[in-house]
C-alpha cells in the first residue's frame, strides 16, 4: 500500500489539475488499478532511495575529498576555477590536460626525456604562496568556510552506525511485535512525498514554462521523452539560476547563504555530468554505430525513424547498451594497451586503474567548459574510431566484394527460431565463450606487443614505446632519490588551509609516478605522424579481417548443411568465430607441444581426447537437456497459458525452448551464487573450482546433473500424468480435462510459490516468538566449554555450547 499511495501521489503531482489535488485523499484509499501503482510507486521509492543515497554519498565526497577553491574562498566559480588547474587528483580526463609527470617543455633532440621533481616542488610551493595571500586577502571569507567545513565534520559516526543497527526489517515490517512500522510508513510516505515535489516536480515545471515561454513545446513533444528533456532543461535553468544567486551573495557576503547556494550547485553540476556521461555519450555512441552500420544491413535511415516512431522506448534503450557495449570495451581494450606500453605513451588518456583517479572529484572541482571540451573530444575520439573500423571497411568490402554484403538479418516466417532466441544464444553462449577465455586475452596482448615492437623499429620509436631497460635500470636509484626528496619538501599544510589542501598533500606525497624516461629520435613529430598512420591502417585490416573472415567461414561450414538457404548472419559469425578460435587454439596447443617429442604428443593428446569426450557428455547434460527441460517447462507454466487460449493447442519449438532455457538456466546459476549456502550452490562452486582440466564426470552427474533432471522430469511428467490418467478416471468432461491439462502446470507453480511463503512466515512467526519470549524471561546467558565425549569417563560434561537462565 506504501508504494500504491506513493505512486498516486506522483501521478497528482504530475496531472496538474486542481481536481486531481482535491480528490488526493480519496484516490489513495481506492483499489482502482492497484497493481499498476504499486509497481509505479516501486519505481518512484527506488529511484527516490537511490538519490537520496546518491546525495549522502556526494556529501562525504564533497566533506572528505574537499570542497572546491571558489567555495572555500569569496570568488566566483568560474574565475577560481581557471586559476587553480590542478585541483583535480592525478590522471587527466582528456587531451587537453597534461599530465603532471609529461615534460612543459620539448627536450633537446636525442635527449633523455624524465621527471623534474625540483621544478615541480617549486611550482608547488608558489601556487601555496599565492594560496596564502589569497587567504589573508578574504581571511573572513575563508574562516567561513572552514567552519561551515569544520560544522560538517562535527558528526559522530558511531550513533549513525548504531541506529543502523536497531533498524532491522524485522522492525522495519512489524515483525518484532511492536507497531513502530507505522511510524516508517508514515515518515517514508511524508519524505517520499517532499523528495518528489522538491527534486522532480518543481525542475520540471521550471523546464515546462521556460519551453513554453521560448516557442519550443512542439519540439520537445515530437522527442516522445517530453517529461525527461522538461525535466534536464529545468535543472540546466536551475543551475544557472544558483550561480547567479551565489554570485549575488558573494558580493552582499551573505557567507552560509553563499556557502549554501555553492552546494546546491554542485549537487546540480554533478547530477548532470553524471547523465550526460552515462546517459548521453553512450547512446550518442549507439546512434552514431547504428548510422554508419546501415548499409552493411541494407537499412536506411527512414527504417530507423519508423522503429523510432513506433517503439521510441526500445529503440533508445538498445542504442544505449549498444552504445555503453562500445565504451566498455573500448575502456578494456585501453587498459591492455598500458600493461603493453611505456607509462606515459597514454597521458592524454584516463587511468582508471590509476588509485588516485576519481571522476566525481573532478566533477566536484573541475569547472563546466573543462567537462564540455572533454565531452566534445570524446565525442570526436569514439566517432572518428567507429568511421574508421566501421564505415570505412563497409565501404572496401562493398567494392571490392559486391555480393558479400548486406548481412542476412532477416527471419521469414518458416524459420525454426525466433530472432530473440539467437541474440541471447550470441550474448549468453558465445560471446562470453570466446571473452572469458583468459588465452584470448592473452593472444591479443601478444599481437599488440608484436605490433608495438615492429612499429617502434621501423620508425625508431622503440625507447618512446616500450622504454629502454637499461635506462629503467639505471634511473631506479634515482627515482628513489627523487621520491624521498619529494617527501622531505612537502610540508605537513598549515591548519586553516582546509580539508582539500591537506588531501592534495597525501596524493603528492608519493612524487611524479606514471612516467619513464625514453630517448627522443630526430624529427620526432614526423616519426608519431607516421606511428598514428601505421596504427590507423592496421585498425582498417584488422577490421576487415573481422567483418569477413568469420562470416565466410561460417557461410561455408554452413552451406553443407542447409544448401543454399540463406542462414541468419548470426549462426554463421558464432560457427565462424569458433572455428577461427579452434584453428588458433589448436596451432598455439601444437607450437607448444613440438619441442617436447613424439612420446610427450601422444600422451598430451589422448589426455586431451579424454578430457573432450568428459566435457561433451558434461555439456550435453548440463547445457543441452537441462536448458531444454527449463525451457519447455517454463513454457508450459508461463507462455502457454498466457499467450494461447482454451480453445487452441499450443505449439512448441524445441529449438527455440532450449534457446531459451540457456538463459534461464543462467539466471538460476547466478541466483543461485549469490545466495545463501546450500546443496546446489556447494555442488556448482565445486565443479567451478575443478575447471575442466580437472573435470570429475562421476561427481557431476551424481550430485548436480541426476539431481537436477530428476527435479525438472518430475516436474513434467507428474502434472501430465495427473492430468492425462487421473482426472480421465473421475468422468469429468471433456472441456474440464482440456481445462485441467492446460491449467495444471501455473496451479501447481501457484501452489509451490504459496508453500514457500507458507514455512517462511512459519519461520519468521517461530523467531518472532523467541525473540518474545526472550525479552520477556530471558534473565542472561553463560558460555560453556564444549567438551568432547570420552567413552572412558563415567560421567560427561554438559555438551551444549550456551545454557539459558
Amino acid at each position: 500500500m506504501d508504494t500504491a499511495e506513493e505512486g498516486r501521489i506522483y501521478k497528482c503531482l504530475f496531472t496538474g489539475s486542481v481536481s486531481s489535488l482535491l480528490t488526493l485523499p480519496l484516490d489513495m484509499l481506492s483499489t482502482d488499478n492497484l497493481l499498476a501503482d504499486c509497481l509505479q510507486g516501486c519505481f518512484v521509492v527506488t529511484c527516490t532511495l537511490c538519490a537520496f543515497i546518491s546525495l549522502v554519498w556526494l556529501r562525504e565526497q564533497i566533506v572528505h575529498g574537499g570542497a572546491p577553491i571558489w567555495l572555500e574562498h569569496a570568488a566566483p566559480p568560474f574565475n577560481a576555477a581557471g586559476h587553480h588547474q590542478n585541483e583535480a587528483p592525478a590522471g587527466g580526463n582528456g587531451a587537453e590536460n597534461v599530465a603532471p609527470d609529461q615534460p612543459a617543455n620539448p627536450p633537446a633532440e636525442n635527449a633523455v626525456v624524465g621527471e623534474n621533481p625540483d621544478a615541480q616542488d617549486d611550482q608547488a610551493e608558489d601556487e601555496e604562496e599565492d594560496n596564502e595571500e589569497e587567504e589573508e586577502a578574504g581571511g573572513e571569507d575563508a574562516a567561513d568556510a572552514n567552519n561551515g567545513a569544520q560544522d560538517d565534520m562535527n558528526w559522530n559516526a558511531l550513533e549513525w552506525d548504531r541506529a543502523a543497527e536497531e533498524l532491522t526489517w524485522e522492525r522495519m515490517l512489524g515483525l518484532d511485535g511492536s507497531l513502530v512500522f507505522l511510524e516508517h510508513v508514515f515518515w517514508v510516505v511524508s519524505l517520499n512525498t517532499l523528495f518528489i515535489l522538491v527534486f522532480a516536480f518543481c525542475p520540471y515545471h521550471i523546464g515546462h514554462f521556460s519551453l513554453v515561454g521560448l516557442g519550443f513545446e512542439e519540439h520537445v513533444q515530437a522527442s516522445h521523452f517530453e517529461g525527461l528533456i522538461t525535466t534536464i532543461v529545468g535543472y540546466i535553468l536551475l543551475a544557472i539560476t544558483l550561480i547567479i544567486c551565489h554570485g549575488l551573495a558573494t558580493l552582499v557576503k551573505f557567507h552560509r547563504s553563499r556557502r549554501l547556494l555553492g552546494v546546491c550547485y554542485i549537487v546540480v553540476k554533478v547530477s548532470l555530468l553524471v547523465v550526460v556521461e552515462i546517459g548521453v555519450f553512450p547512446l550518442i555512441c549507439g546512434w552514431w554505430l547504428d548510422i554508419c552500420s546501415l548499409e552493411m544491413f541494407d537499412a536506411t535511415l527512414k527504417d530507423r525513424e519508423l522503429s523510432f516512431q513506433s517503439a521510441p522506448g526500445t529503440t533508445m534503450f538498445l542504442h544505449w547498451l549498444v552504445g555503453m557495449v562500445y565504451v566498455f570495451y573500448f575502456a578494456s581494450f585501453i587498459l591492455l594497451l598500458r600493461e603493453v606500453l611505456r607509462p606515459g605513451v597514454l597521458w592524454f588518456l584516463r587511468n582508471l586503474n590509476d588509485p588516485d583517479f576519481n571522476p566525481v572529484q573532478e566533477m566536484i572541482h573541475l569547472p563546466i567548459y573543462r567537462h564540455l571540451r572533454r565531452f566534445i573530444l570524446s565525442v570526436i575520439v569514439f566517432g572518428s574510431i567507429v568511421l574508421l573500423m566501421l564505415w570505412l571497411p563497409i565501404r572496401i568490402i562493398k567494392s571490392l566484394l559486391p555480393n558479400f554484403l548486406p548481412y542476412n538479418v532477416m527471419l521469414y516466417s518458416d524459420a525454426p527460431v525466433s530472432e530473440l532466441s539467437l541474440e541471447l544464444l550470441l550474448l549468453q553462449v558465445v560471446l562470453p565463450a570466446l571473452l572469458e577465455q583468459g588465452h584470448t586475452r592473452q593472444w591479443l596482448k601478444g599481437l599488440v606487443r608484436a605490433w608495438t615492437v615492429t612499429a617502434g623499429y621501423l620508425l625508431d620509436l622503440h625507447s618512446y614505446l616500450l622504454g629502454d631497460q637499461e635506462e629503467n635500470e639505471n634511473s631506479a636509484n634515482q627515482q628513489v632519490n627523487n621520491n624521498q626528496h619529494a617527501r622531505n619538501n612537502n610540508a605537513i599544510p598549515v591548519v586553516g588551509e582546509g580539508l582539500h589542501a591537506a588531501h592534495q598533500a597525501i596524493l603528492q606525497q608519493g612524487g611524479p609516478v606514471g612516467f619513464q624516461p625514453y630517448r627522443r629520435p630526430l624529427n620526432f613529430p614526423l616519426r608519431i605522424f607516421l606511428l598514428i598512420v601505421f596504427m590507423c591502417i592496421t585498425l582498417l585490416i584488422a577490421s576487415l579481417i573481422c567483418l569477413t573472415l568469420p562470416v565466410f567461414a561460417g557461410r561455408w561450414l554452413m552451406s553443407f548443411w542447409t544448401g543454399t538457404a540463406k542462414i541468419h548472419e548470426l549462426y554463421t559469425a558464432a560457427c565462424g568465430l569458433y572455428v577461427c578460435w579452434l584453428t588458433i587454439r589448436a596451432v598455439t596447443v601444437l607450437v607448444a607441444w613440438m619441442p617436447q617429442g613424439r612420446r610427450v604428443i601422444f600422451q598430451k593428446v589422448k589426455e586431451w581426447s579424454l578430457m573432450i569426450m568428459k566435457t561433451l557428455i558434461v555439456a550435453v547434460l548440463l547445457a543441452g537437456v537441462v536448458p531444454l527441460l527449463l525451457g519447455l517447462l517454463f513454457e508450459l507454466v508461463i507462455v502457454a497459458p498466457l499467450r494461447v487460449p482454451l480453445d487452441q493447442t499450443p505449439l512448441f519449438y524445441p529449438w527455440q525452448d532450449w534457446a531459451l532455457g540457456v538463459l534461464h538456466a543462467k539466471i538460476i546459476a547466478a541466483i543461485t551464487l549469490m545466495g545463501p549456502q546450500w546443496w546446489l550452490k556447494t555442488v556448482i562452486e565445486q565443479v567451478y573450482a575443478n575447471g575442466i582440466r580437472n573435470i570429475d564426470l562421476h561427481y557431476i552427474i551424481r550430485k548436480l546433473a541426476a539431481p537436477v533432471i530428476s527435479v525438472l522430469l518430475l516436474s513434467l511428467c507428474v502434472p501430465y500424468v495427473i492430468a492425462s490418467g487421473v482426472v480421465p478416471l473421475l468422468g469429468v468432461t471433456a472441456e474440464m480435462q482440456n481445462l485441467v491439462h492446460r491449467r495444471i502446470y501455473p496451479f501447481l507453480l501457484m501452489v509451490v510459490v504459496l508453500m514457500g511463503i507458507l514455512s517462511f512466515q512459519v519461520r519468521q512467526f517461530k523467531r518472532l516468538y523467541e525473540h518474545i519470549k526472550n525479552d520477556k524471561y530471558l534473565v542472561g546467558q553463560r558460555l560453556v566449554n564444549y567438551e568432547r565425549k570420552s567413552g572412558k569417563q563415567g560421567t560427561s560434561p554438559p555438551s551444549p555450547q550456551s545454557s539459558q537462565e
